[in-house]
């Protein structure tokens, strides 16, 4: 959201130590006091001090990538704005790298790869990261698979549990190896790590066969339908996620819902029983502290996506092409029209 102030009342300051690549940083918070997250009472400061403990994992999944920031002027109940490009002024710690979008403009955008990093981004009003699947030396070829699984009205959690496990089968035989982590909300995301030998394209259409070839096997339970209107009491498998420019919310990142729950990794062992409202910016830190982080061994053995590929063509052959891009994308080869069903029904000039 465009001309919010983010420093709209005078307050004072905090300095906090934070590490940076070449020894520790201090970085100075304003108004730490200010509560982030009403309903459990976490402030601007707590939230600092939460990235600090979590630095660790948090870095390791989601630094050396492009991020977005997704940045609150207040409280997460009030307005916000997406922050991709190093703002003027930004610290030297604070590295960027020149990414290429869909409109085929390239700029600089921000990569985290210290703690002392976060922190300046928390400093910022950041509560949400959203990190690329792809690193920073080579940001035009994913090293990461993503597929959101997102609940749609009269479905929820267990849905998408159930979904999950059946997507690890899919994956597993398409040699992948599948991760998962909560949404932070009703939704799950799973990862594959892959080696980077293909671009935003083709790693789209692994994720649109791995998705079809999830709803063959749930046609009751997931959807692969674009329009709402189309997608039913299901599990929608959100294929557009794996678009250049399109992320998610990054492991151990918070979300900006009342709790201040957290996207967190969790082992296919637990999924069953994890209930995704319990792991918060409270819980954290103590869950790394005990259980330690389980995507530890995340890009341990990537795979490649020729199998999904050649699903991919399968399916092309079979009359099954390509499906709909988001509305701000350029009109793509391939495409089918970008109008909601009903309305192209609708339309009086229509030819057969």
């Amino acid at each position: 959201m465009v001309g919010v102030s983010l420093q709209s009342v005078a307050s004072p300051r905090t300095i906090v130590e934070a590490p940076g690549l070449d020894g520790p940083i201090e970085i100075s918070i304003s108004s730490g006091g200010r509560v982030i997250w009403p309903e459990v009472g976490i402030t601007k400061l707590d939230l600092v001090h939460y990235v600090i403990e979590v630095a660790e994992a948090f870095l390791a999944a989601n630094g050396d990538r492009p991020v977005s920031l997704q940045r609150f002027a207040g409280s997460v109940d009030g307005e916000w704005f997406f922050s991709k490009n190093p703002p003027k002024g930004a610290p030297s710690f604070v590295k960027s790298q020149t990414v290429r979008y869909p409109s085929a403009r390239s700029h600089p955008q921000i990569v985290l790869d210290s703690a002392a990093a976060v922190v300046w981004a928390v400093q910022m009003n950041t509560v949400v990261f959203h990190p690329w699947p792809s690193r920073s030396a080579n940001t035009d070829n994913p090293d990461q698979l993503r597929i959101d699984l997102d609940p749609q009205p009269g479905t929820g959690f267990a849905e998408a549990v159930a979904a999950a496990f059946e997507l690890r089968s899919v994956l597993a035989e398409a040699n992948l190896e599948a991760f998962v982590k909560t949404s932070g909300n009703r939704g799950l995301h799973v990862f594959a790590p892959i080696e980077p030998t293909h671009e935003f394209l083709d790693v789209r259409h692994a994720v649109i066969a791995a998705s079809r070839e999830l709803e063959r096997r749930m046609p009751d339970q997931v959807t692969t339908n674009w329009w709402k209107e189309e997608r039913g009491e299901k599990i929608f498998a959100d294929f557009n996620q794996a678009n250049r420019d399109r992320t998610m919310a990054g492991a151990y990142s918070p979300r900006p819902l009342p709790t201040a729950s957290v996207s967190c990794p969790v082992t296919w062992d637990e999924l069953a029983t994890t209930d995704p409202m319990q792991h918060t910016v409270l819980t954290i830190p103590e869950r790394l502290r005990t259980v330690g982080d389980v995507w530890a061994d995340f890009d341990r053995n990537p795979g490649r996506i020729d199998t999904l590929l050649q699903w991919w063509q399968r399916d092309c052959d079979e009359g099954m092409g390509e499906l709909p891009f988001p509305p701000d994308y350029p009109k793509m080869p391939g495409e089918p029209p970008r109008v909601q069903p009903s309305r192209k029904r609708k339309a009086p000039d229509e030819k057969a």
